[in-house]
């Protein structure tokens, strides 16, 4: 990797502190050519599957890099530190799953962090994104061969989380929650393929159970397919359905938080 190649961070840090501030500090003090991209600081805390969902979906518009998350709630603890390489992409955060979805494919590599001489002294037991993940990240960005950040490790033994649920069978598509985004729109683990194969067609109803309800809603293109207010189900930008209410909150309105089971029929 030669200097001028990015560094994304991912956390749960929030805003209102310095600790974003002190990891893009790092950074730069260590590869002062790279180039900081910001993919989100406000995953719920602890939320580690709200942050691989979101990694997953937004590297592949990111430069080649190295890319950090750090959702991060055994910080301290036993879990390890990782370095994986996936392609010519290098994600660095603790092995706790909130890479697991973004460093996928048959051709991984992957490293615990032990050459503690990349790192910060003394580390703080509660801030390992400043001390250890961002100092790494960064001597990668700046040329340092990843293979150089510690031991290599078999990337079976890498924290998976399981795959969002999703199902198809007798016209019927079956899928769970894996986020919804700050406008209130629900993502939904199913693609606009699942919809295709139970015969759903745009400009038409689905029937969408929600446990022991079930209402209709319309399937269009956007939120605009609809009037104010009304449900719609449309294909995101990430190629996944969601549930949206034009001009309002989808997820408080049909009371559906990340992992709840959503069934989908055609309506008659």
């Amino acid at each position: 990797m030669t200097p001028d190649h990015c560094v994304s961070l991912l956390t749960d840090y929030g805003l209102e502190d310095g600790f974003v501030a002190a990891c893009h500090g790092v950074i730069v003090g260590i590869c002062p050519h790279a180039r900081i991209i910001d993919i989100t600081h406000l995953v719920p805390p602890g939320d580690v599957r709200r942050g691989a969902a979101i990694m997953a979906q937004t590297v592949p518009y990111l430069p080649v890099g190295v890319h950090v998350a750090v959702v991060d709630p055994g910080v301290g603890t036993r879990r390890r530190a990782v370095a994986v390489a996936a392609g010519d992409r290098v994600f660095v955060g603790p092995d706790n799953g909130v890479l697991s979805w973004a460093a996928a494919g048959a051709d991984l590599r992957a490293w615990e962090l032990t050459e503690s001489e990349l790192w910060l002294e003394p580390v703080s037991a509660t801030f390992h994104g400043r001390d250890i993940f961002a100092p790494v990240a960064a001597h990668i960005a700046a040329g340092r061969d990843v293979a150089a950040v510690g031991r290599e490790i078999d990337p079976a033994g890498l924290v998976r989380l399981p795959p969002p649920a999703r199902a198809v069978r007798d016209g019927t598509a079956e899928g769970e929650v894996v986020t919804v985004d700050r406008f209130g729109n629900v993502q939904l683990s199913l693609t606009r393929t699942d919809l295709d194969a139970i015969g759903a067609r745009r400009g038409g109803a689905l029937t969408v159970t929600l446990g022991r309800h079930s209402l209709r809603m319309a399937y269009g293109e956007t939120f605009g397919s609809v009037p104010p207010g009304e449900l719609v189900a449309y294909t995101d930008a990430a190629g996944r359905v969601a549930l949206a209410v034009n001009a309002g909150d989808a997820a408080q309105r049909l009371g559906l938080p990340p992992g709840a089971h959503v069934r989908l029929t055609v309506a008659d």
